[in-house]
């Protein structure tokens, strides 16, 4: 088959460049002194025998972290982003992840290396007899499976340009059989330029055969991890493949399909047999040693080589014979491995020859990639101290292999842990749905986002799917629920008629009709807002009456937010935030307005400015707090108090900025859960039973709550609202933190969230 012509093939040229990624990266759990730990697997994590992004491989001390499958570079490394937050956060405090392919040191005794306590005693078997057929020291190395697929339309196109095949799915087979067969001759190229296992930590070999250190890639030389010698798998087609490892299985060379160790797996269906009626859809690369100078143990520029390493294994030539090929291949990558990494490769002249001619198919396929690949790789070749196992042999001269290990793994530990309300890679979201997805993540329940600007998700738990937006609300509330608490005098009805106080007020439809009834309340405390947001937008309050010019000016300001507002008494006392889920209150907030404190030195926007500076103050919802505005509606207050922004407030003053309490507009949040009496709770509950809703929140005023909530105009019912947000229950300002999104993953998966 001549796949140049049809590469080359102009109509071909915008689906180069995609495809499908996914990553499986091991990692070994080490002190942050950098010993290997004797804890068990993290209990925050869910049940890693059905894990999809978090697992055991065959030690308890080596995690798995597992990709979803991804369309993009940078679609990958958010998820690889997200699932290293997620694993940081689980492990006991004073651990992190090892950076380096090579374990460090291990124990002196054999058996003190812990075989994973997994579930499935099938699962603790195996690893039982890898550790009798292998060794438990040589499983301890770890590494990066790197899963591509082509894009199935550049598949398809190309096999509508080529008239030698019939059948498609044999086309895609032996697509994926011709980059596999040139991968496994040419793979000695990405040891080069990527191998990271220069030296062996203590006690790895532990007196059995070893290199002579330093060495390019320990973990890709005849000393790494490999099948034993007597097992033997063709490439030549898909039938001969299945059946060589069927047959290795039958002989007892490998006690199961998954023990075949190769640098490259062909993938299709749930075994290797069903390869027999399916077509390859991926390949599985299993040489990829881990970079410790890059904190999810592999580069997005290392992945867009792979890529275009792919595209060019497809459209280079290969040998006649397959089986002489591969076995090439594999003397060639060995003797690569086991080069000092300071010395010039043997292979230098192929090397260059490779890199001319795969700059000459970027440039034959239009490719939009930059040059600046391919002027490193050069670079690396000319310069072996530059690529990665020089660079970690010559720190490794400096300061030990250790120190630089746990020098590196320290930077992305305290990475993850620099803001662990956010989930890396997603810090675009809004913050709740950020702290509902690093939950899920943890408990094994899958994420899918459907639409990152509306918050919108799917979750799946064994075949069981729930969406959710704005990360609480979910299937259990109609359709109507939020219709109802959305609109603020369709809530105030039901809810009076249900028998519970809300404020008396009137609605008017634009500022004309509003204006004129300014005599009816200019002697009250009104709260003015819009009759239909959220987040407190809009609102403005006076206690005490106010004059026509303040009172124009709300109704414009109410009026920016929605087509109505909405005249209402002000009700006397402190309002709580009560969040309910279900039939239980999970918290209650004391939501204190924006305000500053003075020092007698400072005038008002200088105090505002360093109270916004607090890095858990931030815009949008993606931060604990909001910083805290300096609009129309502050200056207002200011005014009503004789201040201005330029005023110098007195020494431990505080001064108020909003009325309205609410965090989103630069609150502070005090979790007042444990203050409140059971029977607060329950007229909570009972609230949101009479308006229909599961999750809700429920703003309450009331005056004094050391006073029965039965007792006479004690509380009163401001608002309810269906979409509340949770982080700042989470992440108070002041007090405990409730982790509601918790709430709502048990609500959703009661069996399976724990």
């Amino acid at each position: 088959m001549n796949i140049q012509p049809i590469l080359t093939n102009k109509h071909l040229y915008p689906y180069l460049l995609k495809a499908r990624y996914g990553i499986e990266k091991e990692s070994q759990r080490v002190t942050k002194s950098g010993e290997l730990v004797t804890t068990d697997y993290p209990k925050k994590l869910g049940n890693r025998s059905v894990h999809p992004y978090i697992q055991t491989d065959f030690a308890e001390t080596q995690m798995e972290l597992v990709t979803p499958i991804t369309n993009s570079v940078p679609e990958l490394f958010r998820w690889l982003a997200a699932i290293h937050d997620t694993v940081y956060r689980s492990m006991n405090p004073q651990e992190m992840l090892w950076p380096m392919s090579m374990p460090p040191a291990l124990p002196k005794a054999e058996e003190d290396i812990v075989i994973a306590k997994l579930d499935n005693f099938e699962d603790v078997l195996y690893r039982r007899y890898l550790a009798k057929s292998y060794g438990r020291r040589k499983q301890m190395v770890s590494g990066i499976h790197f899963n591509f697929e082509f894009d199935d339309e550049m598949v398809r196109k190309m096999f509508e340009l080529q008239d030698e095949y019939m059948n498609y799915y044999q086309f895609k087979t032996d697509i994926y059989l011709k980059v596999t067969r040139n991968y496994l001759h040419y793979r000695w190229l990405t040891t080069y330029f990527f191998g990271a296992s220069p030296l062996s930590g203590p006690r790895y070999f532990n007196g059995h055969e070893h290199p002579e250190e330093p060495v390019r890639s320990i973990r890709n030389s005849q000393y790494g991890y490999k099948n034993h010698e007597d097992v033997k798998v063709t490439y030549r087609s898909i039938e001969e493949y299945v059946a060589d490892i069927q047959q290795m299985v039958e002989e007892g060379k490998l006690s199961e399909e998954k023990e075949f160790y190769a640098s490259v797996r062909l993938r299709g269906g749930k075994s290797v047999a069903d390869l027999a009626n399916k077509p390859v859809r991926y390949i599985e690369l299993r040489n990829i040693d881990l970079d410790p100078y890059q904190p999810y143990g592999i580069s997005e520029e290392e992945v867009e080589f792979l890529h275009i390493f792919m595209l060019f294994l497809l459209w280079t030539d290969e040998g006649a014979d397959a089986d002489d090929w591969v076995e090439q291949g594999e003397q060639l990558n060995n003797l690569i491995a086991l080069e000092s990494p300071l010395a010039q490769t043997a292979c230098y002249d192929e090397a260059q020859r490779l890199l001319v001619e795969m700059r000459g198919f970027v440039e034959q396929t239009n490719l939009a990639v930059s040059t600046e690949i391919f002027d490193h790789l050069e670079e690396m070749l000319n310069d072996p101290a530059k690529t990665l196992a020089g660079r970690i042999y010559l720190e490794s001269q400096k300061k030990s292999q250790k120190e630089l290990a746990v020098q590196q793994g320290l930077s992305y530990y305290e990475k993850a842990w620099q803001a662990p309300y956010q989930l890396a890679g997603f810090t675009n979201m809004e913050l709740s749905t950020q702290i509902l997805m690093f939950d899920a993540i943890q408990k094994a329940v899958q994420v899918e986002v459907l639409d990152e600007q509306d918050q919108f998700l799917k979750l799946t738990v064994q075949k069981h799917n729930e969406y959710v937006k704005n990360g609480n609300m979910t299937s259990k509330d109609t359709y109507i629920t939020p219709l109802i608490m959305e609109n603020k005098t369709v809530t105030k009805k039901i809810l009076q008629r249900a028998g519970f106080r809300v404020p008396q007020g009137k609605e008017f439809a634009d500022k004309k009709t509003a204006s004129l009834s300014y005599e009816e309340f200019r002697d009250k405390g009104i709260v003015v807002k819009p009759k239909s947001t959220n987040y407190g937008l809009g609102i403005t309050v006076f206690k005490e009456g106010a004059s026509e010019e303040e009172y124009t000016q709300a109704i414009d300001t109410a009026l920016k937010e929605d087509d109505a507002v909405l005249v209402e008494e002000f009700l006397p006392g402190t309002e709580y935030r009560f969040f309910v889920v279900g039939d239980q209150v999970k918290a209650i907030l004391l939501r204190v307005p924006a305000n500053v404190t003075g020092d007698g030195k400072h005038t008002i926007k200088e105090l505002v400015d360093q109270k916004n500076d607090d890095p858990l103050r931030g815009e949008n919802h993606r931060t604990p707090l909001e910083k805290i505005q300096l609009g129309q509606s502050e200056q207002l207050v200011l005014r009503e108090q004789g201040y201005k922004l330029e005023s110098v407030p007195n020494k431990d003053e505080t001064i108020y900025l909003r009325d309205n309490s609410n965090v989103s507009t630069g609150g502070d949040s005090i979790d007042m859960t444990g203050a409140f009496t059971d029977d607060y709770k329950k007229v909570a509950v009972k609230v949101a039973q009479a308006l229909g809703a599961t999750i809700c929140g429920i703003d309450m005023i009331v005056t004094d709550i050391n006073l029965p909530a039965k007792a006479s105009n004690v509380y009163g019912i401001i608002e309810a609202n269906f979409n509340p947000m949770m982080h700042m229950h989470c992440y108070p300002y002041e007090g405990k933190g409730r982790r509601l999104t918790m709430d709502i993953l048990k609500l959703l998966y009661p069996d399976f969230v724990k």
